[in-house]
């Protein structure tokens, strides 16, 4: 008898969001350096992945609802594939394979995920992966494929089908899965720290989510925020997406540079990418002659909302917290203290909490309500957005060194920009997926991301630290030294 389990609501939700122009499914590539082992690479997934029945079970539907169940006849070949590039097999032609793939549907008679090795010209080959969003959120997939990696390079042992089932502990599954990652990867994406207590208030009980009075006004506030939120400015990047994707990435910059500017501006880190990222949108528009005043850009953020210390399984446990990016500002400063002041704002919110109980109560709703809600959540912004702090010491898989990895969630309703920030290995690099209607060159995007954190560190190197937390007088004597 094949081994069943039921599929939360959570997951339901993101199991019945598939549409032509966005499909639900995590799109990630890893670029190494060397000669990577294709059966190395095989028994490594084997051993790590394979031992969690989800990468081996089927979607089936009921009566009941959908339940996960055992691929009575599951093959690898079916789910790991070569495969070789037409031209120069440089980074533009991996970026059209990598985009054509994220708006492939995956076979609904497998399991629902498929990595692709490919060959390049980069130095080393690629791993184009992609994942169903109903299989896991992106952090606990990122775990997940991290975990397949070494610090060196040793020959994976083989191991019995028998060993590989005791993966099912909740215990090893979670050692496997954070073993590879930082605490600064785990605290990070949280918004708050106390945003776990504002959590399971709700999610004992995330059907009944009208009774907020319950809870209190600050939830109350929430509700209300989210219903009368306006929708964001209306940009180029904004409209009916076609079934076209295109893929860019940034060569890695360099995070020590960022930690050192975000410590003299009394920013963070992620305040530093996030304005940078704003910056790389506000220059693109500016090139395309489009007006930027007073224009904002609303990115849905992912918020973990796993505990470290928790065990748990495979499965959708995030939130949502909505970015106001103020592209409309000019003076890079400025707008990096704009960030930092609404990124304050989102520490004491309950709208992650919210999200997440949302999600779970629209998974048991019938389709058509289902997307009515989401396609009222997905109006209200322009991109979804990932800042993932990853590992700084260097990973191995089947002998060859990561040397860059990035990943993409999909983005639901209309969405049609998907922003990913990730660090790794002491390095940053920003990447984008967009739909090809709305932009078809992201690269020029990803190009103007470098540029903007370059604006914030020379004016470290060029102007007195004691004047920096004035931007506006920065900007006036900049002015009058270039008259």
């Amino acid at each position: 008898m094949p081994a069943r389990e039921r599929i939360s609501h959570v997951d339901t939700a993101w199991l019945r969001m598939d549409r032509p122009s966005n499909l639900m499914q995590i799109v990630g590539v890893m670029l190494f350096e060397g000669e990577l082992d294709y059966e190395r690479l095989r028994l490594s997934i084997e051993r790590r992945m394979l031992g969690f029945s989800r990468f081996r079970q089927v979607v089936h539907q009921d009566a009941s609802g959908y339940v996960w169940e055992d691929h009575p006849e599951f093959d690898l070949d079916h789910h790991l594939r070569r495969a070789v590039l037409p031209g120069l097999a440089d980074k533009a032609e991996l970026q059209r394979y990598v985009a054509d793939l994220a708006c492939t549907p995956l076979n609904p008679s497998r399991p629902l995920w498929e990595f692709h090795l490919v060959e390049t010209t980069l130095g080393g080959p690629a791993l184009v992966m992609r994942i169903h969003h109903s299989i896991a959120d992106g952090i606990a997939l990122v775990g997940v494929i991290l975990s397949m990696a070494d610090e060196s390079a040793p020959l994976p042992q083989r191991q019995s089908r028998a060993a590989t089932a005791d993966a099912e502990d909740d215990d090893f599954f979670w050692r496997m899965i954070w073993r590879p990652m930082t605490e600064a990867m785990l605290g990070s994406i949280k918004v708050s720290s106390n945003l776990w207590v504002k959590y399971v208030e709700i999610v004992n009980n995330p059907v009944q989510a009208i009774e907020y009075a319950r809870i209190g006004t600050g939830i109350a506030t929430e509700i209300a925020r989210l219903a009368l939120m306006p929708n964001d400015s209306p940009t180029r990047f904004k409209g009916k997406p076609g079934t076209t994707k295109r893929v860019a990435w940034s060569e890695p910059i360099p995070l020590p540079e960022v930690k050192a500017v975000g410590k003299v501006l009394g920013c963070s880190v992620n305040d530093m990418l996030l304005s940078s990222a704003a910056g790389a949108m506000r220059r693109y528009l500016v090139e395309h002659g489009d007006s930027v005043d007073g224009v904002e850009i609303r990115a849905m953020v992912p918020v973990n909302m796993r505990r470290p210390q928790d065990a748990g399984k495979l499965g959708n446990r995030f939130g949502l917290v909505a970015l106001e990016l103020p592209v409309g500002v000019e003076n890079p400063l400025a707008r990096l203290y704009a960030t930092r002041q609404r990124m304050g704002k989102l520490k004491g919110s309950y709208q992650a909490a919210l999200t997440l109980s949302i999600l779970g109560a629209v998974g048991m709703a019938p389709k058509f309500a289902q997307e009515k809600i989401l396609d009222l959540l997905a109006s209200k912004a322009t991109a979804v957005m990932t800042n993932v702090p990853g590992p700084q010491e260097a990973l191995y898989l089947a002998g060859a060194k990561l040397k860059q990895p990035l990943f993409w969630v999909p983005q639901s309703g209309d969405i049609g920009m998907g922003v990913s920030i990730l660090s790794y290995d002491n390095k940053v690099q920003f990447g984008l997926i967009t739909d090809k209607k709305l932009v078809p060159d992201p690269e020029q995007i990803v190009d103007n991301f470098a540029r903007e954190f370059e604006k914030l560190l020379l004016l470290v190197l060029m102007e007195p630290w004691a004047n920096l937390d004035d931007p506006a007088a920065v900007e006036a004597g900049l002015l009058s030294d270039s008259i």
